[in-house]
């Protein structure tokens, strides 16, 4: 998993011409114009899902992994707790969707990070995540995952 700031996108371009693709949709995007919904960058290989939430108590929330792609969650307006852990060693509470492309952990993540405007979070299939969750209270937040294909 990765942590940082946007303006520092340009450290990951190594990772691969996706993530060039994925951190210039981010930069060039206007997401505040911009409604909830799904927007292909490069077909099924690389797309964005806008999305606008209140966030959530953890007590109720379980971590999430995927197999099919790496996300890229980049806050656009509000700030969230994200909860995260490595995968190794653990035990799907909900097996593996191939359809949805994920799984649910019922363990309580090691790690906490804030997430605040203009953060992302790259999240790798050996990365277990909880999103969304609320800092001191339910908050708005408007966030951009961005999906990039494995293969």
């Amino acid at each position: 998993m990765i942590l940082d700031t946007l303006q520092n996108a340009h450290l990951y371009f190594g990772l691969g011409d996706k993530f060039v693709k994925a951190f210039e949709y981010l930069v060039k995007t206007d997401f505040n114009a911009l409604p909830k919904g799904k927007y292909e960058i490069d077909g099924q290989n690389i797309f964005a899902i806008v999305n606008e939430y209140d966030t959530v108590d953890a007590s109720a929330e379980q971590m999430e992994a995927h197999k099919k792609y790496i996300d890229v969650q980049y806050i656009v307006s509000g700030a969230e707790l994200i909860g995260h852990d490595f995968l190794q060693q653990k035990e799907p509470s909900k097996a593996y969707d191939p359809e949805a492309d994920y799984m649910l952990f019922a363990e309580k993540p090691s790690f906490f990070s804030k997430l605040e405007k203009d953060h992302f979070a790259i999240f790798f299939p050996s990365d277990l995540h909880m999103p969304n969750l609320r800092i001191d209270a339910p908050a708005a937040v408007k966030k951009v995952v961005i999906k990039i294909s494995v293969n």
